[in-house]
């Protein structure tokens, strides 16, 4: 008990401290998120940690005896550190929760005893039920909801559609409630002939950044468990799941069924109304960085994603959908919009009809994996795919990229391009309409090539790059240092894969800054959890070895005479830290006054990136409405330290930029 309230009462310490310190000067304070919660009896307080106890002790006796049951382990700890974390960070919201997490620690209990008997019963049963994984981002189990139909068995050799859901913005989903209202609660839409997963998605970010990962960890562990069809997912939500929808059916298009949005928010900067903000102008890089997530841009890749968008013709969330359409207009598409008449923020019941008479028969005929013409766009290679496409490299990020390919026959594919330096062809087995017999003619551009015929279990795979101006065939994808597929930047994409948050132990280079490199890096411990849900993998710099070099992206936290790590790679990054100053191309900062934030790709392992002095970019202010829960700092940048940290930004921003396409310094800073 001793260890949990301290742990708790520094939790407090530190969110008060930096919440306080940010807000300072007059300014109005930022309603915290999650709110904080309700007091705990002492009675409560030991009855919740001795069932923690015996659980955990349950769970640890397990662990090295289910062989190759090891996964359902996780069905078990999400029951754990549902309550855990509640009482450990002070997110019981209501008195009522209390009891439900007592509920949920016998539950638990019941796994675990369950499984040291040999016995699974969840995985079996129908109806309402929840499992969890273990996500490779932090480690951390993240638990899922299933609504499993009466006539599912798993040994029927049928494979199953899949609908997807993602929840609506709930500021108090905690694990606890989460879990608790996946057991009761069948949701809005629960077809007969499927499977729906709910997701947790990490709480409360509109499936961005780790709540994307949250998505596809989630649909591998449904995968293992359950026959699913990959050609019949389906995915649906509404309000803030609405939004995420947009997300995933323009970014991953290829890889659904249909996609049926509810209301939410389809883009930024209209939606938030910010050019009406006088006051607090976006900077350029935050522009560019819209066009991660502003499905808007994306609106192209609808071609290949089924869609049947949803408003109440009263919801200002219509808006979403609206420039949805008008998007989609340019592209030369018409939306399908099903609109609940006099209807606010909620579904219509007729709607609800509808919408499924639309959804059921594309989900019926499944997508297409290997269709004859593919239309695509990006803006990033963090979403370089679509189908049997992949961009391998841009000509400059963050302007539009436009790649479209159409097979005219058994032995011609012909392909037109915009902003793109490198790309690859592929097709798994079976998937090749290509003759085996022939090499195939590529058209890229008006320009003739010849590349390698299929191979025989119909499979193709072909890689092209772009030299001088002129397109050629290579043997594979460039893995020099460039901008690539998984190592593209921004700043936050570091946050999506594993990540270890390394201390330094050494003595400050700059001693002015020692104290807001602290601060930062318990804002960002603090902010990882309430925001995302994990815990980070913190190590101090002396405890880096090579297998955590080789694993993980490293967040070095301080400067290079304080971290050892980033001493050790300091001179092979494009931009010098001395203990004189920043020095960023023709510019320099003087040290006392001036820290570094920046993205690169590790020089110790260059499949890996180093993040300096940054948790993920949002902040208090960000966590107030999803729509502005996105990336707000490019590659890099130099804070000024005379201006305190506040609930928008880390400083004054003296200066921020992109890199270029081989990682290096732009004059311009990529603007």
């Amino acid at each position: 008990m001793k260890k949990l309230i301290s742990t708790a009462f520094l939790f407090w310490v530190l969110t008060s401290t930096f919440v306080a310190i940010q807000n300072g000067g007059g300014q109005p304070p930022i309603r915290p998120v999650p709110p904080p919660g309700v007091p705990v009896t002492e009675g409560d307080r030991k009855d919740l940690e001795t069932g923690l106890k015996r659980l955990g002790d349950s769970i640890e006796k397990l662990r090295g005896s289910l062989g190759t049951r090891a996964e359902l382990l996780a069905d078990v700890r999400i029951f754990h550190e549902a309550v855990r974390v509640a009482l450990q960070y002070n997110e019981f919201f209501k008195p009522e929760e209390i009891y439900r997490a007592k509920d949920l620690l016998r539950q638990g209990q019941g796994r675990a005893d369950a499984l040291a008997l040999g016995q699974a019963p969840w995985t079996t049963e129908t109806g309402l039920v929840v499992r969890g994984y273990v996500s490779k981002i932090d480690r951390s189990v993240q638990p899922y909801g299933l609504v499993i139909p009466p006539a599912y068995s798993g040994a029927t050799s049928k494979p199953w559609r899949l609908d997807t859901w993602f929840h609506g913005r709930n500021e108090t989903l905690s694990e606890v409630n989460f879990l608790t209202e996946r057991q009761r609660n069948p949701g809005e839409f629960t077809p007969d002939n499927a499977i729906v997963l709910h997701l947790y998605g990490r709480y409360c970010n509109a499936n961005k950044l780790a709540g994307e990962v949250d998505l596809f960890e989630a649909l591998d562990a449904v995968k293992r468990a359950y026959l699913i069809d990959d050609n019949r997912i389906v995915i649906r939500g509404f309000s803030m799941g609405g939004a995420a929808v947009w997300h995933f059916a323009v970014h991953f298009a290829g890889e659904w069924a249909a996609a049926a949005p509810g209301a939410g928010f389809s883009e930024s900067p209209e939606f938030l109304n910010v050019y009406k903000d006088t006051q607090n102008k976006p900077f350029w890089w935050e522009e560019k960085l819209w066009r991660m997530y502003n499905a808007t841009d994306y609106a192209t890749n609808l071609y290949h994603c089924p869609t049947v968008a949803y408003s109440g013709e009263i919801d200002r969330q219509k808006q979403a959908a609206d420039v949805m359409e008008k998007a989609l207009a340019i592209e030369g598409m018409r939306l399908t919009h099903v609109i609940g008449p006099q209807t606010p923020h909620r579904y219509h019941p007729d709607s609800k009809v509808e919408i499924n008479r639309r959804i059921d028969p594309l989900a019926d005929n499944g997508r297409d994996p290997y269709p004859r013409r593919i239309r695509f766009t990006t803006w990033t290679l963090s979403y370089p795919r679509m189908k049997w496409a992949k961009l391998d490299g841009l000509e400059k990020h963050w302007e539009r990229a436009r790649f479209n390919a159409d097979v005219l026959d058994d032995h011609t594919i012909q392909v037109t391009t915009g902003n793109v330096s490198a790309f690859t062809l592929d097709m798994g087995p079976g998937g090749c309409p290509l003759d085996v017999m022939t090499k195939p003619t590529l058209v890229i551009d008006g320009q003739k090539l010849t590349a390698s015929p299929p191979a025989s279990d119909r499979s193709w795979e072909a890689h092209f790059e772009k030299k001088a101006g002129r397109w050629a065939a290579v043997d594979r994808a460039d893995t020099s240092l460039r901008k690539r597929p998984g190592l593209q930047g921004s700043i936050d994409v570091a946050f999506m894969d594993s990540f270890v948050m390394v201390k330094p132990t050494g003595q400050a280079m700059i001693s002015e800054t020692a104290a807001w490199v602290i601060s930062e890096m318990n804002r960002a411990i603090a902010a990882w959890r309430s925001q995302f849900r994990g815990e980070a993998q913190v190590r101090l710099d002396s405890e880096i070895t090579d297998d955590l070099i080789r694993d993980h992206n490293l967040i070095l936290w301080g400067d290079p005479g304080s971290n050892r790590v980033l001493a050790r790679i300091a001179d092979k990054l494009p931009i010098r830290w001395t203990s004189s100053g920043i020095v960023v191309g023709k510019e320099a900062f003087p040290a006392p006054s001036h820290a570094l934030i920046a993205i690169y790709p590790n020089p110790l392992n260059p499949s890996r990136y180093v993040v300096l002095n940054s948790g993920p970019t949002q902040r208090e202010f960000d966590y107030l409405n999803n729509a502005r829960q996105v990336p707000k700092l490019p590659d890099y940048a130099v804070i000024d330290l005379t201006t305190p940290p506040g609930p928008r930004w880390p400083g004054r921003i003296a200066l921020a930029g992109f890199f270029g396409e081989q990682w290096q310094l732009l004059e311009t800073h990529g603007k």
